[in-house]
């Protein structure tokens, strides 16, 4: 006699596990089946809190490394901005520098007459070219001295001038916007000791009171 005859062994137990009914063609509901730790039980509601809460934070702590990287990125891109730019005007500078001397002769030509026919209109030329590279020629005769920006190769006094002046340009300056490529080379003039003593004396009596008769 087998085993299942004399009951010595229990029959298998055989679940259908299929969704869908063969026979009714409609979803089972298998709430009522719903493994240990499914969506509905409570246990698996509370494991998830915490992951959600993990994910939350790995989010916050994504954003703050992007944002913190798009700021370097962009402080970068302004630092090469401007290394750029001051490449670009000391190179500028550099080759304006080189071409002073050939403009010096173009004045001197231009103040002895001698600046005509093809030599003018080259000379032309070449003072617009450096003009739009932003070279610009300073210093005129009657100018206050400013050692910061001329460079006195004379000296002397005269009753003419009431504060050190530039009585004669020497050589001309220039400078690109305000970085001074050379300085104007100029003859200085300063107010004599006869003169000064003379302003003094007359602002003195000018602060005094009346005479007395």
């Amino acid at each position: 006699m087998s085993p299942r005859e004399n009951g010595s062994e229990e029959e298998p137990v055989i679940r259908d596990n299929r969704k869908i009914d063969p026979e009714t063609g409609q979803v089972r509901d298998s709430a009522g089946d719903a493994p240990e730790g499914a969506p509905g039980d409570p246990g698996t509601q509370t494991a998830a809190a915490p992951a959600e809460g993990s994910a939350t934070d790995l989010l916050a702590e994504r954003t703050a490394d992007l944002q913190r990287l798009q700021a370097e990125f962009s402080n970068y891109r302004k630092r090469v901005e401007r290394d750029r730019i001051a490449v670009r005007e000391q190179s500028v500078a550099s080759v304006l520098t080189e071409l002073l001397p050939v403009l010096d002769d173009i004045g001197r030509a231009r103040d002895h007459g001698e600046l005509t026919g093809g030599f003018a209109k080259v000379s032309e030329s070449l003072e617009a070219a450096v003009g739009k590279l932003g070279l610009t020629a300073y210093g005129a005769k009657g100018d206050p001295f400013d050692p910061t920006v001329h460079e006195a190769l004379l000296h002397s006094y005269s009753a003419e001038v009431t504060e050190p002046t530039c009585v004669e340009i020497l050589q001309p300056g220039y400078r690109i916007n305000e970085r001074i490529l050379r300085a104007a080379r100029v003859a200085v003039a300063e107010p004599s000791e006869e003169t000064a003593t003379e302003e003094t004396a007359a602002g003195s009596g000018e602060s005094g009171g009346p005479d007395e008769n």
